[in-house]
């Protein structure tokens, strides 16, 4: 009965979900010859530090996800000279869905833009929170936090933009109801705007106004599915303020008008 226990305890911490936020020097130094069993995620905030395993080697600096398999022989730290400032999760497998865990000992991804930045602290931050909180959910909370951050990555993986593209897709779809100003948002990224609409339709295969409207046109479909709302309220509510023209662009990509795509839902 009490190996029962041991091994049930064993197991469970195993699944535990552990973070913090480490500011370090370069005497930072963790060597682990016989890896872990669960496995690691390193965001770098600033500064710059190395991850080693037996058959890779990677720099870590500010906007890199470097994540480390369980089981592999581990040494990383802060680079000689440098400091590191960097958070960090250790997480079970068996908790997150195996196709988006890398097969690599060391797999690393370079966020550039802002917004995806921000986004994957903040989730960082909430991992943080919760496994120092503890809660009745805090572990469950945790793990949902880490899904994004990891979902993502994996998103990342498949669609391989480019950064200033993603930003502006970002800017788009929080402001999918203001009017369109190519110009603001190419100073924004960094671009003029003849660059900006040259690089958004090498990736992405259309304009940005297209995509404004594909983006309001799925959100007007959802509406009109799953709400009580007017066709022309729903015009409205995704920044159409021309009504004939949000029926022209609902026909072009839902192929039928939105009182016929109604009906037939």
């Amino acid at each position: 009965m009490h190996q029962e226990r041991t091994k049930r305890t064993i197991e469970e911490e195993q699944d535990l979900i552990i973070a913090g936020h480490f500011a370090v020097p370069d005497t930072y130094v963790s060597k682990r010859p016989h890896g872990r069993k669960d496995w690691l995620m390193i965001y770098t905030l600033g500064g710059e530090g190395y991850a080693i395993t037996p058959k890779m080697q990677v720099t870590c600096r500010a906007g890199d996800v470097t994540l480390l398999r369980p089981d592999i022989p581990q040494h990383y730290g802060t680079r000689e000279g440098a400091h590191w400032d960097m958070v960090w999760v250790h997480f079970s497998d068996q908790r997150v869905e195996k196709h988006l865990l890398p097969h690599q000992e060391i797999h690393q991804q370079s966020i550039e833009n802002e917004s995806a930045r921000n986004r994957i602290r903040h989730a960082f931050e909430r991992i943080i929170t919760d496994s120092t909180e503890g809660g009745p959910y805090a572990q469950e909370l945790g793990y949902n936090a880490l899904r994004e951050i990891l979902m993502l990555l994996a998103q990342r993986d498949m669609q391989k933009r480019d950064a200033r593209v993603e930003e502006v897709l970002f800017l788009l779809s929080q402001h999918i109801r203001e009017p369109l100003k190519v110009d603001v948002i190419a100073r924004k990224v960094g671009l003029s705007s003849s660059r900006l609409s040259h690089v958004f339709k090498e990736n992405t295969g259309c304009s940005i106004v297209e995509m404004l409207n594909q983006m309001r046109i799925r959100q007007a479909a959802l509406l009109l599915r799953h709400t009580d709302r007017s066709a022309f309220e729903v015009s409205q509510d995704v920044g159409f303020h021309n009504y004939n023209h949000f029926i022209n662009q609902f026909r072009k990509y839902i192929h039928m008008t939105p009182s016929a795509y109604r009906e037939q839902q």
